[in-house]
């Protein structure tokens, strides 16, 4: 994570030879000036030496990182024999397209109108008092089009355009919550707003635990009706939304997501444990950047706010593609750009700073040390740069908005899952989910597993009972027997499916979890004999429930896990749980939570005070719920046992697939109409006759 302007100061600056056009390339191309040198007079360049027009940017526009010339493995470095950044620093001419547009049509009348002239008799020019020099001037160089004259945008650094065009790119070190939480302290503005980004591919496991509680001081509505809706901590007050990214991976239509929302408050109230019992969750919103879902009452929302707004998240959460979709471009109060509000002491120092050309100008003003400065406000300014890859962000991205009414700021994300450390580079990109999976259901009998990329096993552990699975990640799905499974999971022998995975990831192999199908879908999965237009039977009259589950796979997608069992078997009574199973969402959540002290002195004084209760009996005590041990159950198996959770059934199943067609009449046979047509029309005219 960088520092933002730690305790000296980068200036890019590119100079000429005086006596020549070709630029001096110099590669340490910044010079270091401490904060407490500000007023000191810098020396007059000698005449030697000229400036160029502009200087590069103090952060690449893409990701955030600061601009160097020195090291071409890190991110911001600018490569200044590139003829983009050459031309953005005026070394050369830009190419005039337009122009040469202009002058090319120019030219082609010019040579009709003197082929016209040249089959005329000369004797007519002269009697009519022409002659060819007068219709035909000389052709002057264009005009240039100063009145539509803009700066050129920004260019970006190596890193970026790397990832732009040719997908490719070094990974960054990713920050922690307590570095987010750091760089959100430093905020300048008295309202703040996070908009949590969590990704629809694998929800909740993008989930940050506890970011509330981290961060600090943020206002989250109780479910009493006496809560506020807005409270101030030390003057200042910070909100927080849940933002659902890419939700169009979850159904094809923008209603049917919409009805979804019950569903995804109700599994985030799941995963956000004992807080989410007694929260609202009013302030959850789907949205789609790519298909424009929702992204315009976003907009709206983020300008009438103002403030900080910052956008925080996972990698490859869909961050930066969303910033771009909602930022409010176009608000800017008489062209004039506003900065941050400047107290009494900024004010004078800025005055002082302006009456002499010599001192830097107040956008190099220190902000903080984790926090770089915003950017100079524009209507159209340049997006961060947006890719498939995770941890495009390096830096934090400051971009004001509504002449000094608020600014938006992309963070760069937090690490999500190290599930690529298993999988061959060239493969890294067939775990990103980039559009909406049409999966289909395979049936998983007794003695078969369920292989995905060849190193993801989902073994079921009920005998007698047929699994169907539904795959939503971007991973290969293969059936295969169980004993097979296992040896092309631990890579051993010939390997008859394509795996991805690494070499080191065979032995690693461990249980992630086993997963109880604990929720009754028979009401949707029933069919017709469930339906209000139809049979009507309630799910209790049936002989058969259909349980499932849905299995998650960290940073990838989802397996909908279902299964047809009898009712005498598992009784309707008590056949849904109201929480989740207990397994471990994610290693990750599990390392950032930690102990509540006060529910640990609560404990402390409950021990002391209350006796503890007797123990049951020893049949009582060996013997299980039978309801908790009838449920089917199924095994998961990744490397070193993580990357694995579940949640309530979406039954995407049911929303994404394909409808079959209405069924249409028979046509109706052709054969020998036309000879009918006739002997038709001959018992016709013999009628007549008649």
């Amino acid at each position: 994570m960088h520092r933002a302007l730690i305790s000296r100061r980068m200036r890019p600056v590119v100079k000429l030879n005086r006596h020549s056009d070709t630029p001096i390339t110099r590669y340490t191309i910044y010079s270091f000036i401490p904060h407490a040198r500000k007023n000191r007079p810098r020396p007059t360049p000698t005449p030697a030496e000229k400036t160029a027009l502009r200087r590069l940017p103090l952060q690449c526009t893409g990701c955030g990182a600061f601009t160097q010339t020195a090291d071409s493995t890190q991110a911001g470095y600018f490569n200044l024999e590139r003829r983009a950044v050459r031309e953005y620093l005026g070394l050369v001419e830009p190419r005039k397209k337009r122009a040469r547009e202009q002058a090319d049509v120019a030219t082609a009348e010019d040579q009709v109108v003197e082929a016209t002239l040249a089959n005329l008799d000369p004797a007519q020019l002269e009697a009519l008092g022409l002659s060819r020099e007068d219709l035909i001037p000389e052709r002057a160089e264009p005009e240039p089009d100063t009145k539509n004259a803009t700066e050129p945008p920004p260019p970006v650094c190596e890193r970026c355009q790397d990832l732009t065009h040719y997908s490719k790119g070094t990974p960054i070190l990713h920050p922690s919550v307590h570095s987010i939480a750091e760089i959100i302290e430093e905020s300048p503005h008295k309202y703040n707003h996070i908009y949590h980004l969590i990704d629809a591919a694998d929800f909740p496991m993008s989930l940050i635990p506890r970011l509330n509680a981290l961060v600090g001081d943020v206002n989250l509505r109780s479910q009493n009706r006496r809560s506020r809706k807005g409270k101030f901590y030390g003057n200042r007050r910070i909100d927080m939304s849940f933002i659902i990214t890419r939700s169009d991976l979850l159904a094809p239509q923008e209603a049917q997501v919409n009805a979804l929302m019950p569903y995804l408050r109700d599994v985030l109230r799941d995963a956000l444990g004992r807080v989410g019992k007694r929260v609202r969750l009013g302030n959850v919103v789907c949205v789609s950047a790519n298909r424009g879902w929702w992204t315009t009452s976003l907009k709206k929302q983020i300008f009438e706010r103002g403030g900080a707004g910052w956008m925080v998240g996972k990698a490859n959460v869909g961050k930066s593609s969303l910033f771009s979709a909602v930022f409010p471009k176009g608000h800017m109060r008489n062209d004039k750009p506003a900065g941050l509000p400047l107290d009494k002491t900024a004010l004078r120092e800025l005055k002082a700073s302006l009456a002499d050309p010599l001192v830097e100008r107040p956008d190099e003003l220190d902000i903080g040390e984790w926090l770089p400065p915003a950017r100079p406000e524009t209507d159209f300014p340049a997006m961060p740069t947006v890719s498939h890859l995770p941890g495009t962000t390096a830096s934090p991205i400051r971009i004001p908005f509504g002449g000094g009414k608020g600014e938006l700021i992309d963070l760069p994300g937090i690490a999500r899952s190290e599930i690529e450390e298993y999988v061959q580079p060239e493969h890294h990109s067939s775990l990103v989910m980039k559009k909406r999976i049409k999966a289909e259901q395979v049936s998983i009998k007794p003695g078969q597993s369920l292989l995905l990329g060849g190193f993801i096993r989902l073994t079921p552990r009920t005998p007698d009972l047929v699994f169907l699975a539904a795959s939503f990640t971007p991973l290969e799905a293969h059936v295969t027997s169980t004993a097979k499974a296992i040896s092309i999971q631990k890579q051993e022998g010939v390997l008859s499916v394509e795996s991805i995975a690494t070499p080191e990831a065979g032995s690693k192999i461990e249980r992630a979890g086993s997963f109880e199908l604990a929720y009754d879908v028979t009401k949707q999965r029933a069919g017709p004999l469930t339906r209000k237009d139809a049979f009507k039977f309630k799910p209790e009259d049936l002989a058969f429930r259909v349980l499932a589950i849905d299995i998650l796979v960290e940073g990838v997608g989802w397996v909908e896990i279902a299964a047809q069992v009898r009712t005498k078997d598992y009784p309707y009574e008590g056949r849904e749980r109201e929480a989740p199973p207990e397994e471990v969402v994610s290693s990750e959540a599990e390392e950032q939570s930690e102990p509540d002290p006060w529910e640990a002195l609560e404990r402390a004084t409950d021990s002391r005070t209350k006796k503890p209760p007797p123990p049951p009996p020893a049949e009582q005590a060996t013997e299980e719920p039978s309801d908790r041990a009838r449920w089917p159950v199924i095994d998961v198996f990744t490397p070193e046992g993580r990357f694995i959770g579940s949640r309530r059934p979406m039954n995407g199943y049911l929303l994404n697939k394909s409808r079959a067609a209405p069924a249409k009449h028979q046509r109706r046979s052709m054969k020998g109409a036309k000879k009918r047509d006739k002997m038709a029309a001959r018992a016709a005219r013999a009628s007549g006759r008649e």
